[in-house]
């Protein structure tokens, strides 16, 4: 059944559904909210193909599947009950460089056992095809930022199956992972459909997309507003709660009106926030943070996100403690 609960199986769901036909008799028959069950309906159409009819019909116009969104842009649902993801961005892999809060992320997987792992873009850096003037610096290659950015992910996986088996590895693309794929596009475009010319094809074990919704309330994706009040702007514009990376501040911005309270978050950077990739920074003070997101769901509802924060070398804090991650 995948990530639900275990009130009932798929099967004795579809079962009882036939036989009552409302959310809100089969929300007293077993014991859990009236969301619980929604959230549990629409799981069950998209994953089994099928339409739960209910006895009122005024809103058959408006049914649980009907599509998100047209935009011809993949986004990926995952109708998350009882359940942890762990979100990460901004890695920048390069090579010889395994950052502390690299280490935790693996550690945390090991403690948590998400049920999916979410790369929120930017694991490619792409240095040297970027618009940034070159430095005097020594600068990475593209095939010396692929292969570390394959070797760091090929850990964080097998790291999550070792964790849970059928874990979800998901990548939201990023605007430096898709530089790879534009410089060949503007410059070489009759090889388009050669393999090797998508980043996809050199990280065929992460399902790329543009955004994630573990549920209809969340929306995970790499990028929406900008700015130092970026997370407050994205919850309230977007209605929902959103979750990105893109600049690296590591956060949390709750939001409350009339429909509750949802939260804008920023999953940090996996990178150390002085690292050899960011030298176009030119050494000036950045409000950047390393680390990622732990996001919880209960009764598919999104519990106060939590931050994994790089405390020292070989060292991060969460919930209060510091952990020593220098093992990992």
């Amino acid at each position: 059944m995948g990530s639900h609960n275990e009130t009932c199986t798929d099967m004795e769901f579809i079962q009882l559904w036939e036989k009552l036909q409302s959310a809100t008799e089969i929300a007293k028959h077993l014991g859990i909210p009236n969301r619980a069950v929604h959230l549990r309906r629409r799981w069950i159409e998209e994953n089994h193909k099928i339409t739960l009819i209910a006895k009122d019909h005024r809103g058959a116009n408006y049914a649980a599947n009907r599509p998100k969104s047209f935009s011809p842009l993949r986004q990926v649902k995952l109708g998350m009950l009882d359940s942890c993801v762990i979100v990460f961005s901004d890695a920048h892999f390069i090579p010889a460089q395994r950052t502390t809060a690299f280490k935790g992320l693996l550690w945390a997987i090991q403690e948590f056992k998400p049920h999916a792992v979410i790369c929120n873009g930017d694991a490619f850096d792409g240095a040297s095809i970027s618009r940034h003037d070159i430095t005097d610096q020594p600068q990475t290659s593209v095939i010396q930022e692929l292969k570390a950015t394959q070797g760091a992910l090929g850990e964080i996986e097998e790291a999550a199956k070792a964790a849970r088996h059928n874990v979800k590895l998901l990548f939201t693309w990023g605007n430096h992972d898709i530089r790879f794929g534009n410089r060949l596009a503007q410059h070489a475009p009759q090889f388009k459909e050669v393999q090797g010319f998508k980043l996809t094809d050199h990280i065929p074990d992460w399902d790329f997309c543009w955004a994630v919704w573990p549920t209809e309330q969340v929306i995970i994706k790499h990028r929406y507003k900008g700015g130092v009040h970026a997370t407050h702007n994205n919850t309230v514009n977007a209605g929902v709660s959103v979750v990105t990376g893109h600049l690296h501040s590591l956060k949390v911005t709750p939001f409350s009106d009339y429909n509750g309270c949802r939260y804008g978050v920023d999953t940090g950077t996996l990178a150390e926030t002085d690292g050899p990739q960011f030298t176009y920074a030119e050494i000036n003070p950045n409000n950047h943070r390393s680390g990622f997101a732990v996001l919880n769901f209960f009764n598919g509802q999104l519990l106060w996100p939590e931050l994994v924060h790089k405390f020292d070398e070989d060292m991060v804090q969460f919930r209060g403690e510091v952990i020593d991650v220098g093992a990992f």
